[in-house]
């Protein structure tokens, strides 16, 4: 018994291959002509694309009166003074205000508090120095 085959291209005859081979290679051909015409575009330089588009005149500089002028810009080293910070502690415990305990960095001063917003004891109404 002769078994079929189970490769598509075999189940074919030669004929209809080759025709099939024909129609691809025409339609290859096809395209290749219309492509020129649909995307033909592409292939321009972009410098021949943007020949034609207007330049702006660029506008002159006009120079400033001495007090319109643009200082030129200070270094933050020299008014902002940046210390070193102290050794960090190798226990979560001793990290708990390990910066407010060096002198220098302490928040409080002259026995007041110093906050960004202000001391809070002024609108409490309690007195500047601490009582015994």
């Amino acid at each position: 018994m002769a078994q079929k085959s189970t490769n598509p291209t075999q189940q074919f005859n030669f004929v209809a291959q080759d025709n099939i081979w024909k129609y691809h290679v025409e339609t290859e051909f096809e395209a290749a002509k219309k492509w020129s015409i649909k995307w033909g575009f592409l292939t321009t330089p972009f410098e021949e694309l943007i020949k034609d588009e207007r330049k702006e005149p660029t506008k002159p500089k006009i120079e400033l009166p001495e007090h319109l002028q643009i200082r030129p810009v200070t270094p933050v080293e020299k008014y902002i003074k940046v210390y070193p910070s102290p050794p960090i502690p190798k226990t979560t415990q001793g990290f708990i205000g390990w910066r407010s305990s060096v002198p220098g960095l302490e928040l409080e001063r002259y026995y007041q508090v110093r906050s960004c917003k202000g001391a809070f004891h002024k609108d409490l109404k309690w007195p500047d120095e601490p009582s015994d």
